[in-house]
């Protein structure tokens, strides 16, 4: 059971229908009907009364709506009490698919960090369907996920487009795919790939443009870091967004110890895809429902600001 299913129950019985509570809440009809259906199997009760001109609060749902309404006071007060210093000071939970890292992301959680100092700032990797999970059960404050242009938003988030970008191929400067002003599916198929695993947007795109045919040999990773570490360290090319790539340290920040971090992601040149010109937008994603603690809404704020920096859209 969770706190926003019984808010949803009392704005569909505040408002009188399914339909207007989900006007309010910005959700669409059948993701707020299949989360209060979640919770009546849960409780093993109907509690709303669903017809064809509509659907509404059932009996049982209103006889159980004193036990709901107490328990969302009792969470009121709670929030109540603990004060405003409390939600300050929490832990801010950010789900990210690890791309655009060093352009956007860590120089925005070093500015929040400069600003929140009593507020610790835990960065996950995951994949795209973990992170809007992790969103739902409350698990994520705020999500990085990428879409393809012409995908279709999910419902039940608050989606913002922070970055917007072309996939382009990654390779060393000694890789034969470098020599060329543009790689084509063909060229990549005689090439090992490192390929980020699928539940990855760029997942998606490999195995479209390559039209299912199957390179010469490939590698599977999880995100933009790792599959540049590979490419880096001479294992093949990868495909990301052009915005995972930007603001990468220069050849010049590794001299100094060959082995280092920043000289292996020095030794990657990026180059376009030919005939391809496929959007990759990086969205931030958080549920709409509930009130939001101000350092998730300051975080946020500075994620925005900071996309626009690089060009996103306004």
């Amino acid at each position: 059971m969770r706190l926003e299913q019984l808010e949803y129950i009392a704005a569909v019985t505040r408002l009188g229908s399914l339909r207007r509570a989900a006007e309010e809440l910005h959700l669409s009809q059948p993701a707020l009907s299949e989360t209060v259906r979640n919770l009546e199997r849960e409780l093993g009760v109907d509690l709303l009364e669903r017809k064809r001109s509509g659907a509404k609060v059932s009996d049982e749902g209103r006889e159980l709506l004193p036990h709901i309404m107490s328990v969302l006071d009792a969470v009121d007060r709670l929030r109540g009490a603990a004060g405003d210093q409390h939600r300050i000071s929490r832990m801010v939970r950010l789900g990210t698919v690890n791309t655009a890292t060093v352009s956007l992301v860590i120089p925005t959680v070093r500015e929040f960090r400069a600003s929140h100092q009593a507020t610790q700032v835990e960065l996950v990797g995951a994949r795209q369907s973990e992170i809007q999970r992790g969103l739902l059960e409350g698990a994520f404050d705020l999500g990085l996920v990428n879409y393809l242009g012409g995908d279709d938003m999910p419902p039940g988030f608050e989606t913002t487009e922070l970055l917007r970008g072309r996939p382009v191929v990654c390779v060393r400067p000694d890789s034969p795919l470098a020599a060329l002003e543009a790689v084509d599916a063909d060229s990549m198929l005689a090439e090992p790939l490192v390929v980020m695993r699928s539940g990855y947007v760029m997942h998606r795109f490999v195995h479209r443009l390559l039209g299912g045919r199957t390179p010469s040999f490939s590698y599977s990773t999880d995100g933009a870091e790792m599959g540049k570490l590979m490419v880096a360290e001479g294992l093949g090319a990868t495909v990301l967004p052009d915005f995972s790539v930007i603001g990468d340290p220069p050849p010049a920040f590794g001299r100094g110890d060959p082995h280092s971090l920043r000289s292996r992601r020095g030794a990657i040149t990026v180059r376009p895809l030919a005939g391809d010109a496929t959007d990759v937008l990086l969205v931030l994603q958080s549920r709409p429902a509930g009130p939001v603690p101000r350092a998730v809404r300051d975080l946020h704020g500075l994620f925005v600001r900071n996309a626009r920096a690089h060009g996103a859209p306004s």
